[in-house]
């Protein structure tokens, strides 16, 4: 059942939903780019799935969440909204592959062939292709997930030869700074990566890359899905 909402809560997210696609179309304007070409993907983890039908009421279809089990509780919780897409953006632990597996339409988080072959194992057969990212550590911090640069073919050879899995890309969560420069070094060197990928899988067609404090510095370096919390949300708790 569809949480209930009020007018006032919905104008909030409304709102807020409408200026972050502003954002997107003057990014894309002044990188002179085309915003359709760019997908609003709206982080919604450790929010409520009312918030989640708030933005769905304003036209919002693609929603990242990161932990498995609140992820997988409000997917039920909004089962009567068919034609949302899920996207699984966090750490894949082992022990929670088969729920990521069978709930979510993406994983932009693949990051090593074992989660990869978990994933495609218990994918269910009837089920479409999941569609996958490879994670990358572009600024190799140990404190992230993601494979190093030089892992990424073997990776997405892998990944290729999966029944189940489609690749579609790659994404990144680069260190953070303030300094917008060091912002598109960052993403400009994941461009170069998705370039040499696309031109071995010609198919990929998704860049995701850029959230709430980088998002003209990723539209300007090629982005084509950037992933948008706090400015739709609000701070996460």
């Amino acid at each position: 059942m569809t949480p209930q909402l009020t007018d006032k809560y919905m104008v909030t997210i409304a709102e807020r939903l409408t200026s972050a696609y502003a954002r997107i179309a003057n990014a894309a304007k002044n990188a002179q780019r085309n915003s359709s070409e760019i997908t609003l993907l709206a982080v919604s983890k450790t929010k409520p799935s009312t918030d989640i039908a708030a933005a769905y009421e304003h036209g919002q279809r693609q929603f990242g969440e990161s932990y498995v089990q609140e992820a997988v509780d409000k997917i039920a919780q909004l089962s009567a909204l068919s034609d949302i897409t899920w996207h699984f953006i966090g750490p894949i632990q082992s022990n929670k592959s088969a729920l990521v597996a069978q709930h979510f339409d993406w994983v932009q988080s693949v990051d090593r062939i074992k989660i990869a072959k978990r994933l495609n194992t218990q994918r269910l057969a009837d089920f479409p292709p999941l569609n996958v990212l490879i994670q990358v550590n572009i600024s190799l911090e140990e404190a992230k997930s993601g494979c190093s640069v030089d892992q990424i073919p073997e990776l997405a050879e892998f990944i290729s030869q999966c029944e189940q899995l489609t690749l579609r890309g790659l994404m990144a969560i680069p260190a953070k700074s303030d300094v917008p420069a060091e912002q598109i070094q960052s993403f400009e060197q994941l461009q170069t990566c998705f370039d040499k990928l696309k031109a071995q899988y010609p198919h990929i067609d998704t860049l995701s890359m850029g959230m709430s404090g980088d998002v003209e510095a990723a539209i300007s370096a090629g982005s084509t899905m950037v992933r948008i919390g706090t400015d739709i949300f609000g701070t996460r708790t």
